[in-house]
């Protein structure tokens, strides 16, 4: 072999290794995604009981009753609905009619396991603290 083709026989090795060595760790990283999936997605596809997923939708108004750390609640894209029960903290800026995402798992019922939930805000939103200084320059520290 000349040195050009030995040269080249050692490019194309690596390249062959570094193409492995991503197929590897891409594989390994589709096993640990969690999709984001609507509740007329997630319903129209029974084979994801059992599986970890996120739902993303609003909470149906109406729909959520707390009974100490479990909270059962409705969330719905317009078009369907799954029941979601929750055995932890809600976040702060939970309520009806606002948006969630839950990640847990589709129980056989069809109704969700949560094992987090996160309330999403509107780009608008601004803390009550940050409200109130606007409308009251004097509470800023140093303004009394």
């Amino acid at each position: 072999m000349t040195r050009k083709q030995k040269r080249l026989s050692i490019i194309f090795g690596l390249a062959i290794v570094v193409a492995l060595a991503v197929t590897l760790i891409l594989s390994a990283l589709r096993e640990q995604i969690v999709f984001f999936y609507s509740p007329s997605e997630l319903l129209a596809r029974p084979n994801m009981v059992g599986k970890a997923v996120r739902i993303g939708g609003l909470v149906e108004d109406g729909s959520w009753v707390k009974n100490g750390l479990l909270s059962t609640f409705s969330i719905t894209d317009g078009e369907k609905q799954i029941n979601v029960t929750f055995d932890n903290l809600l976040p702060d800026l939970f309520r009806e009619g606002q948006g969630v995402i839950a990640e847990g798992k589709l129980a056989a019922n069809g109704s969700f396991v949560a094992t987090t939930v996160l309330a999403k805000h509107d780009e608008n939103y601004v803390p009550r603290e940050i409200t109130a200084t606007f409308k009251d320059p004097s509470a800023l520290p140093g303004n009394k």
